[in-house]
């Protein structure tokens, strides 16, 4: 009696673990692809539009008819948007994760208010018109929102309603000072008028070479800090016993987000919605992890703060429109839409 054939052993599947993995890792790719795209974008497209061919030849070759164009203005502003996007979008998701908040950012909570108003104060007092000066001084006033508002929030025991009411309080009385100083000192602060909407256009050079040491350290520590920030999410008991440390974690979370948002609103005022709408909206892809929902924040922020500057230049031609403006009239129905389906979610 002949034995039947061997039959082929089932082909295994990789868990679904593995499974989402390759997905994450597949969606950071595209995430890195879209980044480029927009960075080329941001090269080419503007009030005076430049051919592909002629914006490498402008990078390459100082004597190109273009090179004035391309490489001293749009290049730099190009590398900020980078830099900043990926700050704002990184601090962003640190933020909502420390204070369990999806709807948190620093400008809704009062943090980029903050380094407004000691960056206006150092120019009305002390004469700071821009380096790292004025670096250094917007750092001072997002950290002390930051600790003024985690305080008036409850400390520990703040609630994200309380955190939510304490930053948008903050947030009304600094602004009202910041345009009081301008008005009172409207000759010297005249500079500060399309900065304090938002804006990539005065970027230069030596402005990305000033903020970039800032976000760099403040990568580094909110990347380095996914971890205990997930063990944190667990509870206070549950971090510790994971061997996590909760006061330290919330003091270096804390120092990362004052680097990133103080450098980036020094360099290009305050913009808000980018750190809030990017987290939420990745999350719904990578889950509350943030060891991917940090990188993918730090690629997809900055994605949409270059595409919202690419649209203000496109629609106010031969002007333009500030990217503050324009991120703000995106941000602000996507907004509402979030809080809307967050009440409705609820039970």
């Amino acid at each position: 009696m002949e034995s039947p054939p061997d039959e082929a052993p089932p082909r295994s599947t990789p868990p679904p673990r593995h499974r989402r993995a390759a997905w994450r890792a597949t969606g950071l790719a595209v995430a890195a692809l879209a980044l480029l795209a927009v960075a080329v974008l941001s090269i080419a497209v503007g009030a005076k539009p430049v051919p592909l061919s002629e914006v490498w030849s402008a990078l390459l070759d100082r004597d190109a008819a273009e090179y004035a164009v391309v490489r001293q203005m749009r290049l730099p502003r190009t590398l900020l948007g980078l830099l900043a996007g990926t700050a704002l979008g990184v601090a962003g998701a640190a933020m909502q994760a420390l204070t369990r908040n999806p709807l948190a950012d620093p400008g809704l909570l009062g943090i980029n208010a903050g380094a407004a108003a000691a960056i206006a104060t150092a120019a009305a007092l002390f004469g700071v018109g821009g380096g790292t000066g004025q670096v250094w001084f917007a750092l001072l006033g997002a950290a002390t929102v930051t600790v003024g508002v985690y305080a008036v929030g409850g400390g520990r025991s703040a609630t994200p309603a309380r955190l939510a009411l304490a930053g948008a309080a903050l947030n009304a009385a600094l602004y009202s000072y910041v345009s009081a100083v301008m008005l009172l000192d409207s000759a010297g602060l005249e500079r500060l008028r399309f900065w304090t909407v938002g804006s990539l256009a005065s970027a230069d050079t030596s402005t990305v070479r000033q903020v970039l040491p800032f976000i760099a350290v403040g990568l580094l520590v909110a990347l380095a800090a996914a971890r205990p920030l997930n063990a944190l999410a667990l509870g206070e008991d549950a971090a510790q016993a994971l061997g996590a440390r909760p006061a330290l974690i919330r003091a270096t979370v804390i120092a990362a987000i004052t680097l990133l948002c103080g450098a980036a609103t020094a360099a290009c005022g305050p913009i808000v919605f980018v750190g809030l709408l990017v987290p939420h909206l990745v999350r719904a892809l990578t889950g509350p992890d943030l060891r991917w929902l940090l990188p993918y924040s730090a690629l997809l922020a900055p994605v949409l703060l270059l595409g919202s500057d690419v649209l203000g230049r496109v629609l106010g031609r031969p002007g333009e429109l500030q990217v503050g403006i324009v991120t703000a009239v995106l941000g602000g129905p996507l907004f509402l839409w979030l809080v809307t389906r967050t009440r409705t979610a609820r039970p």
